[in-house]
């Protein structure tokens, strides 16, 4: 089955746009919240996005299985190859409480590795997207920027990202490692957006959530410059049968001080 990577990527971009702006319309409205069965919220919000996106790809590649956050039977065993991975809104708690950190979030995977790779951030106006290796760029107002992972602040001053100020002790000793100097606290796979464009240095994580939840922002990041790994050093792979992710570790570069 031969793919157009490129092609795939830039028919999503106005679909993202769309589902974008629809998530923000729908929140003005007055969302419809309930709690799923592992208790995490769902709104109206994030399976119209999930719908929106779905009929797209759908439309792009009716060959390749599309397993959804909102969709999935958690119970049934992934054995494919190649696959999209889809979560329609990351930081859920975010986006009901009208915080602009959420994101739309879809990544095709082929032999493990994510390929294609977008994010929507609607609140901020910007679409990050990749579809090969140096191929990584982030739309706003209309306009494409190809981004890279070269460093945006001070050489001396190393920056980490975090979903909390305060990371567990694991996290902070590998932060250590690193020299970091300050962590800054940032919602959802945004944060791999942030080091795609040289804005933070590294991130590291215990053992959490879902493939759906890094897949997008992991294959921007890495098609930028970035080195992604567990935090002992191991290929980050996807298409594991239960989808839970091991811990995750994401370089900048080799030397954060370049």
């Amino acid at each position: 089955m031969k793919i157009d990577y490129k092609k795939i990527a830039e028919e999503l971009i106005p679909v993202f746009e769309e589902a974008g702006q629809v998530s923000i319309d729908l929140y003005n409205k007055g969302l419809k919240i309930e709690i799923k069965e592992d208790g995490s919220p769902v709104s109206n919000g994030d399976l119209k996005v999930n719908e929106i996106i779905s009929k797209k790809i759908e439309q792009l590649t009716p060959d390749i299985p599309i397993i959804s956050e909102e969709t999935v039977n958690i119970k049934e065993k992934n054995k494919n190859s190649v696959f999209w991975l889809i979560d329609p809104i990351d930081g859920t708690k975010e986006y009901i409480s009208g915080k602009d950190e959420y994101t739309l979030n879809a990544a095709l995977v082929v032999n493990k590795k994510p390929i294609i790779g977008l994010v929507g951030v609607p609140k901020k106006k910007q679409l990050f997207y990749s579809y090969a290796i140096g191929q990584s760029f982030v739309r706003q107002n209309g306009d494409d920027k190809k981004i890279d992972c070269k460093k945006k602040n001070d050489r001396n001053n190393i920056i980490a990202v975090s979903s909390m100020s305060k990371p567990p002790e694991l996290i902070m000793k590998k932060l250590n490692e690193y020299n970091v100097s300050s962590i800054s606290k940032v919602a959802s796979s945004y944060k791999f957006c942030l080091i795609a464009d040289g804005t933070f240095d590294i991130y590291a994580a215990k053992e959490r959530a879902n493939e759906w939840d890094y897949a997008a922002g992991h294959a921007i990041a890495e098609n930028a410059g970035a080195i992604i790994t567990t935090l002992d050093n191991q290929p980050f792979l996807y298409g594991k049968e239960d989808y839970k992710n091991p811990s995750l570790l994401i370089l900048r570069s080799k030397n954060l001080n370049d």
